[in-house]
C-alpha cells in the first residue's frame, strides 16, 4: 500500500532477546511513533538465534518492593501500546519465543512464524504467572484452555501448532533476522 513501515528489532542477541527494562522502554518509545502516526505500520522482529527468550530473569525482584515494581509494569505497559496499533503490527517470530516473547508477539495484529519458532510460558515453573499478554493476548487468540494448558504444562509448542491453534498466522518459509 506504499505507506511508512516502521522496523522494531529486539536487539540483545547475546541473551537471545531477554526482555528488560531498557528494551522495554525503547519498545515503548518505537511505538509511540507508531500510535502517532496513523499511516505507520509496524514490523517487530528479532536479532539473532531467538524472537524473544522472555524476561530478563537478571532483572526479577530488583525493585525494591512489590508494589512499585507493579505501578512501573502498569505505567510503562508495551501490552497496552501494542494493543493500541495492533491492527498495524506484523509480528515476524523465529526461533524460541518464550514467556513475554509469546506474550508481545500475541499482540500483534498478524503474526508470522520460521518453520523453526517454538512457543511456551515456563512462568508457572518459577512461581510466578504470566504477564498481561499472558492473560489477555493469548487467550484472545487461542482461547482460554489452550492459554491454561500453556501456562500450566510449560510445554513448547512448535510453528504448525501454533498455526494450527490461531497463535500464529501464518507459517512462512523464511523470517528474516537481523545478525
Amino acid at each position: 500500500d506504499g505507506g511508512a513501515v516502521l522496523h522494531i528489532t529486539l536487539d540483545r542477541p547475546a541473551v537471545r532477546n531477554a526482555y528488560d527494562a531498557a528494551m522495554r522502554d525503547a519498545l515503548l518509545d518505537a511505538l509511540a511513533v507508531a500510535q502517532a502516526d496513523p499511516g505507520v505500520r509496524v514490523v517487530l522482529d528479532g536479532a539473532g538465534p531467538s524472537f524473544c527468550s522472555g524476561g530478563d530473569l537478571d532483572e526479577f525482584g530488583t525493585r525494591r518492593d512489590p508494589a512499585s515494581a507493579h505501578l512501573v509494569r502498569l505505567g510503562r505497559s508495551t501490552a497496552h501500546a501494542l494493543h493500541l496499533v495492533a491492527d498495524r503490527v506484523t509480528a515476524r517470530v523465529h526461533g524460541a519465543s518464550v514467556g513475554s516473547g509469546v506474550e508481545l508477539a500475541a499482540f500483534a495484529g498478524r503474526v508470522e512464524a520460521a518453520p523453526d519458532a517454538t512457543f511456551a510460558l515456563p512462568e508457572v515453573a518459577m512461581g510466578l504467572v504470566p504477564g498481561a499478554g499472558g492473560t489477555v493476548s493469548i487467550p484472545a487468540r487461542i482461547g482460554r484452555h489452550r492459554t491454561a494448558w500453556l501456562a500450566l504444562t510449560g510445554e513448547r509448542i512448535d510453528a504448525p501448532t501454533a498455526r494450527e491453534w490461531g497463535l500464529v498466522d501464518e507459517v512462512v518459509s523464511e523470517v528474516t533476522s537481523v545478525t
